[in-house]
C-alpha cells in the first residue's frame, strides 16, 4: 500500500464488513487530479450521443486514460483493507442524473446483474466518487444496512423509461434506508451483495458519481460469459487462472 494516502481503520473495515457499506468523508484524488478526471468525464458526456447520462458504461474501454484513476493507489489502498491485497479491475461506470429528468435507480444488488459471469461475489466492492455533491434532494445512493449477508431477493419488472433498470426487488423494506450523501471528491465502498437504489433527481442541481468496481482474484472471471469484456489485473497476483488486458 501507498504510505502517501490514508488507509481505512480496523474499525472501519469492521463496520464495513457487519453493515455493506462505509462512508469515506475524505477526498480521494488531489484537486488537480479531480479536476483532470472531471474533464474526461465531461468529454464522455459530449460524446454520448443519443445516450442518456445515465448510461456511461465502461468507459475506460473507449477512453483508457481513465485507467491511471482506476488502477491508482489512492483507491486501491482503500479496497485492499477490505478485499486483500490481490485485487482486479471488474469494471466502472459514470452514472449522471441531469438535474430534474435523472431517472430513479431502482432498488437491487449489483450481483443480481451478474449471475453467472463469475465464480462468487464475496469479495467484490464498490467506490462510488463523487463528481458533484450528492445529497438526499439530487437523488443520492441509498442502501439497507446487512443486506449484504441476505442472497438474492425476488425482481419484478418496473418502467424502464423512469428507471436506470427494468427490474425492481420485490416488497421492499426502506424503513432502515441510509442516504450516501457525500461532497465532491468524497466516496462510498459498498458489497456488491447489498441492497442499493436511488430517488430519482428532482432537484436543479446534476448528480453525477464515477463507480470503480474490483474483485479478489481468487474470483474466477469466466471468459465465455463475458464476451467483449475486459478485466485489469490492478495490485498483486491472480489467484484464479483469469485473463487480464494489461497482462501478456
Amino acid at each position: 500500500m501507498s504510505k502517501l494516502t490514508s488507509k481505512l481503520t480496523q474499525e472501519e473495515v469492521a463496520f464495513y464488513k457487519k453493515n455493506g457499506y462505509f462512508l469515506y468523508e475524505k477526498q480521494v484524488f488531489s484537486p488537480e487530479k479531480l479536476a483532470e478526471l472531471t474533464g474526461l468525464f465531461e468529454d464522455q458526456l459530449k460524446q454520448k450521443g443519443s445516450k442518456l447520462s445515465d448510461e456511461l458504461d465502461t468507459p475506460h474501454f473507449r477512453e483508457e486514460r481513465l485507467l491511471q484513476f482506476l488502477l491508482a493507489d489512492e483507491v486501491l489502498d482503500l479496497v485492499e483493507p477490505i478485499i486483500g491485497p490481490n485485487i482486479g479491475l471488474w469494471s466502472s461506470h459514470f452514472i449522471c442524473k441531469d438535474p430534474f429528468v435523472g431517472r430513479a435507480t431502482p432498488w437491487h444488488e449489483d450481483s443480481a446483474y451478474w449471475k453467472g459471469r463469475v465464480s462468487n461475489f464475496d469479495n467484490i466492492i464498490t467506490i462510488w466518487l463523487a463528481i458533484d455533491n450528492s445529497t438526499k434532494e439530487n437523488g443520492c445512493m441509498q442502501v439497507i444496512p446487512g443486506t449484504h449477508n441476505n442472497g438474492f431477493s425476488e425482481y419484478e419488472k418496473v418502467d424502464g423509461e423512469k428507471n436506470l433498470f427494468s427490474t425492481q426487488i420485490k416488497n421492499m423494506d426502506t424503513s432502515t434506508a441510509v442516504h450516501f450523501e457525500l461532497q465532491r471528491g468524497q466516496c462510498s465502498l459498498h458489497d456488491s451483495r447489498i441492497i442499493h437504489g436511488a430517488d430519482p433527481n428532482k432537484s436543479e442541481f446534476r448528480r453525477c458519481g464515477y463507480t470503480m468496481r474490483y474483485f479478489s482474484t481468487d474470483t474466477k472471471v469466466y471468459a465465455d460469459k463475458n464476451p467483449n469484456f475486459k478485466v485489469w489485473l490492478a495490485r498483486g497476483k491472480d489467484l484464479a487462472g483469469n485473463i487480464y488486458a494489461n497482462v501478456k
